[in-house]
């Protein structure tokens, strides 16, 4: 069997008196697609932000392709994170740099400083940074500016970055909240895609719950930080996603 890529158990993080996680534990296999439901205020984000160490948990496991990441030195958990890409609703794109710039972004970790500094990425990082733009349809658009593009291409840019850093886990925080439903289909299909060829596991949260049956595997419910369901795509009843979103 082999070892996940995610792997939480009894996790539990409090901000002052409020406990926003209650001992949350799941796993997520490597090429595996998660959709992470919830209403806004179930602690999705502050679980991605404990799963990254951006936040520390108060209690319980993380580890990563097998790696524990609580109490890593700061080297190590450096390293660690490199398996880790991240997309966000906004992007988080240099509007004025180039598309193709934008994803040597994902070369930063192992790219000396004096290249970082210079604008001299290696000629081997040019090409795998070319090459994952077409992977997402985008090497034409190499040189155009990332503010000139549409906000799917802007989305796209995104994912090739977390190719060209060659991430094994992708961490999708409301990646196409911001994207209308054609767009949105097509953005998360290209995910579901990689997913499955490059054997990267994909946790991805959603509020669009309708997109989920046609890109997700599998489906995690959280609710006012507690996981309250946990099934494959087919077993996710419609009854199971009114009791995620009744009201309080």
């Amino acid at each position: 069997m082999s070892v996940p890529a995610i792997e939480l158990s009894g996790l539990a993080k409090r901000y002052d008196d409020r406990t926003v996680l209650h001992d949350v534990g799941f796993r997520v296999a490597p090429g595996e697609v998660v959709a992470l439901l919830g209403p806004s205020g179930a602690g999705k984000t502050t679980l991605f932000r404990c799963l990254t160490r951006l936040a520390e948990a108060d209690a319980g496991e993380i580890r990563v392709l097998g790696q524990p990441m609580r109490d890593l030195p700061p080297r190590a958990l450096r390293r660690a994170r490199r398996d880790i890409g991240l997309v966000f609703q906004q992007h988080n794109l240099i509007r004025r740099r180039s598309a193709l710039d934008n994803v040597l972004a994902g070369r930063l970790a192992e790219t000396p400083l004096w290249r970082v500094v210079a604008g001299r990425f290696a000629a081997a990082d040019r090409l795998r940074a070319r090459a994952a733009l077409d992977r997402v349809g985008l090497l034409e658009l190499a040189h155009q500016r990332a503010d000139r593009l549409s906000g799917g291409q802007q989305q796209r840019v995104a994912i090739a970055r977390v190719l060209a850093q060659r991430s094994r886990i992708v961490l999708a925080d409301e990646p196409v909240a911001s994207l209308d439903p054609v767009t949105a289909t097509a953005v998360l299909a290209l995910l579901r895609q990689i997913a499955h060829q490059d054997g990267i596991a994909v946790l991805c949260s959603l509020h669009q719950v309708d997109l989920v049956p046609g890109f997700a595997d599998r489906v995690l419910g959280l609710r006012a930080g507690r996981l309250v369901a946990d099934a494959p795509i087919a077993e996710f009843r419609p009854a199971a996603e009114e009791a995620l979103y009744a009201a309080s």
